[in-house]
């Protein structure tokens, strides 16, 4: 019998909120962001940016990852001489981040950055300046990201609403962006950031019910590795759930490598993204019979690095175990000393506990080779 591998289409959690839509050039690898584009990810380098060979192998190492779009800080003359060779030898489009210096936002224009990132708050007399900053980033076109941050919100607002609520923060995005739109310059992406994941979630809500540009969200400051994946991924699941968000990075106090990973796992597990590589393994109770916890470990060594869309499902008892299996491309259900070895729902071998591991990994492998080489889900046979 044949059966066909790959993952079922995918069920979608709401539609998209449909944005307008704007584009971080690049020579090779441009992305849109919002319309009908699909949610990107983001990281930010944590090198200086005045070391340049630094900064590209880092931008280098995250465009491995799966980063799609860079951010690198630029709080210094030195920060800003270095964005045209980064800009320009960066597989991925750049960002310049600017706080408290306009005159690094025409630096980071003229370096060719396909993007700039302006936090309107700590900017010395920005509103003043948005008149030109907006024809230099019309003249370029050059998207500009207005980034609202709950740590650095514009005095004004503070003093008007005691403390960085979700509707101060949603005030001093769109003031700002009328003040762009006053000059004809609507090329705008909007975040407004907070570490708290439930003001954040309000603040995006009702910045989605009050305008249609894309909207980049963040939980800033969300902490060490496990707390931010935490915060993230409860703050992006809410908001992404209802079709609201068009790029997302995910702030660790971790190396951002770290930050693409989570981003993309956030991503695919709300199918808003086509999956790799998915490893399905039970949490283990008292019923099993093996130690789940090694083998869905062995099996995730060994089969790192593998991109193409296998799900793979590792149990380790006989009650849920069999139907997970099956649901799987490549399942094990064990017990009694022995794993079944399922295909697409089909046991094709039994084999001892001691070669799970290896028959696993060697059966995914030949999967992989059969998908890559047609370009497509292959149908295997089995006996």
């Amino acid at each position: 019998m044949s059966v066909e591998l790959g993952m079922p289409t995918p069920a979608t959690v709401a539609p998209r909120r449909r944005t307008r839509q704007l584009t971080l050039q690049h020579p090779r690898h441009p992305v849109k962001v919002g319309g009908d584009a699909p949610v990107s990810v983001q990281s930010m380098a944590t090198t200086v940016t005045a070391d340049v060979n630094a900064t590209l192998q880092q931008i280098a190492e995250l465009t491995a990852a799966g980063c799609q779009v860079v951010r690198v800080a630029v709080p210094s003359q030195d920060d800003a001489d270095a964005l045209p060779q980064i800009a320009r030898k960066s597989g991925i489009p750049v960002i310049a981040d600017i706080h408290f210096q306009p005159k690094y936002v025409f630096a980071a224009l003229d370096a060719g950055c396909a993007g700039v990132r302006v936090n309107p708050g700590n900017i010395k007399k920005f509103d003043d300046k948005v008149g030109e900053i907006a024809r230099a980033a019309a003249d370029t076109g050059t998207p500009i990201r207005i980034g609202v941050n709950a740590g650095s919100l514009d005095p004004r607002l503070l003093a008007k609403y005691g403390k960085a609520t979700s509707e101060a923060l949603v005030e001093s995005a769109l003031w700002e962006a009328s003040l762009f739109e006053e000059h004809d310059f609507r090329d705008i992406k909007i975040s407004v950031k907070h570490h708290d994941p439930v003001v954040m979630i309000k603040a995006y809500q009702l910045l989605s019910d009050r305008c249609d540009y894309p909207l980049h969200l963040g939980v800033t400051e969300a902490g060490p590795t496990f707390q931010g994946t935490i915060k993230s991924a409860v703050a992006f699941g809410a908001l992404l759930s209802q079709g609201i968000g068009d790029t997302i990075r995910v702030s660790l106090s971790a190396p951002p490598i770290e930050e693409v990973r989570v981003g993309l796992q956030i991503l695919e597990s709300l199918n808003l993204k086509e999956r790799g590589l998915e490893i399905v393994s039970c949490p283990s109770c008292g019923r099993a019979q093996v130690d789940v916890y090694t083998l869905a470990d062995e099996v995730t060594a060994g089969l790192e690095g593998l991109e193409v869309p296998l799900r793979v499902a590792v149990m380790g008892c006989v009650v849920n175990g069999p139907g997970e299996a099956r649901d799987a491309d490549l399942g094990v259900a064990s017990g009694n000393g022995k794993g079944q070895i399922f295909v697409k729902g089909e046991v094709i071998k039994t084999v001892p506990e001691a070669q799970i591991v290896q028959t696993l990994i060697e059966e995914a492998m030949r999967l992989a080779e059969q998908m890559e080489a047609t370009g497509s889900a292959p149908e295997v046979t089995v006996g």
